[in-house]
């Protein structure tokens, strides 16, 4: 669900879970275009033969593939201001990750506003724990502290 508000509106958010409803399929062939762009082609994430002999018993998808698509569900589960101009990726704080996705999962991501700040007028600084959902799973694939830039 895509919450569009007024930038007055955020401070009431905050400690407010948003996503985690929707779901992303994390195929083999993702996984390898992954390796192809990253050039991190380590045989875990990519030989399934292989993949089967180790602990995990198949291939995982890079914890680096799982959070590149934070914008993915953010876009689909997050915040919006209303008259955004541009959003910003700011960084990250902390980041862990806590459990392998492995081939064919379906993840998912939630987000909780724990800041806002006004820069400047016009321009929001929001963090956010965000948390790397396997569907099925209790352990989130990762956790992070996640900030973004919005210009209204």
């Amino acid at each position: 669900m895509i919450h569009l508000i007024e930038p007055r509106e955020l401070t009431g958010l905050i400690g407010k879970e948003l996503g985690g409803n929707d779901w992303l399929l994390i195929s083999q062939d993702r996984i390898n275009q992954f390796a192809e762009t990253t050039e991190d082609r380590q045989f875990i994430h990519i030989d399934p033969q292989r993949a089967k002999q180790t602990p995990l018993g198949g291939t995982i998808a890079h914890g680096m593939l799982t959070l590149s698509l934070m914008p993915y569900f953010y876009e689909k589960s997050g915040i919006h201001l209303k008259n955004t101009k541009m959003a910003i990726n700011y960084g990250f704080d902390k980041i862990r990750f806590l459990a392998p996705v492995p081939v064919n999962s379906e993840i998912g991501m939630k987000f909780t506003l724990i800041e806002v700040e006004e820069r400047k007028p016009g321009q929001f600084k929001l963090k956010f724990n965000l948390a790397g959902l396997i569907k099925g799973s209790e352990t989130p694939a990762l956790v992070a502290e996640w900030m973004g830039i919005f210009i209204t």
